[in-house]
């Protein structure tokens, strides 16, 4: 899948968002709360921003947040959660729509990850850069867990191909490429196009997965 269709995915999924919001901005201080949060991190970053700025942004008095949030940290886990869910939903659509060979459905896994964190940088940033332990709340850690166990089960179609004995782990290689997916947006996908680099930031990825799962075996020189 190019990243045309991830383009369509993402939009598809920005106008469910904005529909569920516009409902729930009425009446729903929880909910104006972490659209606050949302656009304050890609302005402020996820800890240059208070409560009570948050409150302000939700048009709301600065002691309001407390009735749903004990402090700015829950609001950004809530906000994490939120993205997780979505994050997976896109994944797991990137996964299940990639035809032709398993590595064709890994790759598809790591534009996702690239149309994700362009589409909803507030999302993305309160779940990779905020600091958040993923690990200390159950329902964030859920969210997390379904996103990446579909770029395992992307590795996995990809190790099956060679003798058990010479398999090299499958969930390493998921970190391997969530760290590399996670440099090229940071170094480049944030940009224009063409600002920092001659290349698409996908056809980056693309080219550093290919040259990674060759230098492990996993797929031919002619892949």
């Amino acid at each position: 899948m190019r990243s045309g269709a991830f383009r369509g995915i993402c939009r598809d999924m920005s106008t469910e968002e904005t529909t569920v919001r516009r409902g729930y901005h009425h009446g729903n201080l929880r909910r104006a709360l972490v659209d606050a949060v949302l656009e304050l991190v890609v302005e402020k970053g996820p800890y240059g921003f208070t409560v009570a700025e948050a409150a302000r942004r939700a048009g709301v008095s600065p002691g309001a947040p407390y009735r749903h949030f004990k402090n700015r940290e829950e609001i950004i886990e809530e906000a994490a959660r939120e993205g997780f869910e979505m994050f997976a939903d896109l994944m797991e659509h990137a996964y299940d729509s990639a035809t032709g060979s398993p590595l064709a459905a890994f790759e598809a896994t790591g534009r996702a990850y690239l149309a994700f964190a362009r589409k909803f940088p507030g999302y993305y940033i309160t779940m990779f850069e905020s600091g958040v332990s993923i690990a200390a709340n159950t329902d964030l850690k859920l969210a997390a867990d379904r996103a990446f166990t579909v770029m395992t089960r992307a590795a996995e179609a990809l190790i099956a191909r060679m003798p058990r004995d010479t398999r090299p782990p499958a969930t390493p290689i998921t970190h391997h490429i969530l760290a590399m997916a996670h440099g090229v947006d940071e170094l480049y996908a944030r940009s224009q196009p063409g600002t920092k680099t001659p290349f698409a930031a996908e056809d980056l990825l693309e080219s550093g997965v290919g040259i990674y799962l060759r230098g492990l075996g996993l797929v031919d020189q002619d892949d």
